[in-house]
């Protein structure tokens, strides 16, 4: 089984968004996925219970409550929503959990000035260091042409981790959170500019890149 984590220390940074589109992703694919929620405030749980039944199945394991315990045995992926403020022994039990670490950045200085402290913390992971996970950055909910975007694309230009994607700010994540749905399951015409904008985010999930 393979375990795909987003996860930042700094909170409010998107991870249930991507954790959730990117489970409904590889569901669409024809992957057995699960979705684990360290969260205590359930979010992506709470997408989960809105998801509609003609959908691709995503089994729901409460992280929070008591890890992977109930984690089912035929699920070629498990993706995990890690919490924030995650630090110390913390993270490292954490890493320990997955093979692949997506980390979203939102478009300010205190997201960046957070996530270089962070970075310097997950580089040093045993596992990270060993090379046994791979992480790639992600720019979250941006607007292009404006100055903040300009300065968090150059930040993540030289983070010394691999630039994986840009994402822009869009109600389509809204409105497919609300009912339940990713990205890539609402209707072409509405959501192909993100589309395209994830694609290099699912290539490299589906690289060899992405794993150790």
């Amino acid at each position: 089984m393979r375990h795909i984590m987003v996860l930042n220390a700094k909170g409010g940074c998107g991870k249930s968004t991507l954790a959730t589109n990117i489970a409904s992703y590889f569901a669409n694919e024809g992957a057995a996925v699960a979705l684990a929620d360290y969260d205590p405030q359930r979010s992506s749980l709470d997408w989960l219970d809105r998801r509609p039944e003609d959908r691709p199945k995503i089994a729901a394991v409460a992280a929070f409550e008591d890890g992977f315990r109930h984690l089912p045995r035929s699920a070629d992926i498990c993706v995990v929503n890690a919490p924030a403020r995650s630090h110390g022994k913390e993270l490292t039990e954490l890493v320990k959990h997955a093979e692949t670490l997506v980390v979203p950045v939102l478009p300010s200085m205190i997201d960046m000035q957070a996530t270089t402290t962070f970075l310097e913390e997950l580089r040093s992971v045993g596992k990270i260091d060993r090379k046994q996970a791979r992480f790639g950055l992600v720019a979250n909910r941006v607007r292009d042409n404006t100055l903040i975007f300009g300065d968090l694309d150059e930040y993540l230009t030289r983070a010394r981790a691999p630039y994986v994607a840009a994402l822009r700010e869009a109600q389509n994540y809204v409105r497919a959170y609300a009912r339940g749905l990713g990205i890539f399951e609402l209707p072409e015409y509405l959501a192909w500019p993100d589309w395209d904008e994830w694609e290099p985010l699912t290539a490299w999930l589906r690289s060899k890149r992405s794993q150790p």
